[in-house]
């Protein structure tokens, strides 16, 4: 029996990691649109929300003089 990394690495990602992400492709986009994008709009969310905080901190910083 050899033992290779690269695909037990491979199997655990499909298997386990991936997972979660069958129920999304199954789901037809024209029965349920908000079902099926629903990963995609939790992570603009959190990507918008850093984003926001990231601008605060540069007005912050910008406004005390400092920036570098």
């Amino acid at each position: 029996m050899t033992l290779n990394i690269w695909k037990a690495i491979g199997d655990f990602c499909t298997n386990v990691l991936f997972k979660p992400y069958d129920f999304f492709r199954e789901i037809n986009n024209n029965e349920n649109w908000w079902t099926a994008n629903t990963v995609n709009i939790i992570l603009f969310l959190i990507v918008a929300v850093m984003f926001l905080y990231w601008f605060t901190q540069l007005f912050k910083f910008k406004k005390e003089g400092t920036e570098d």
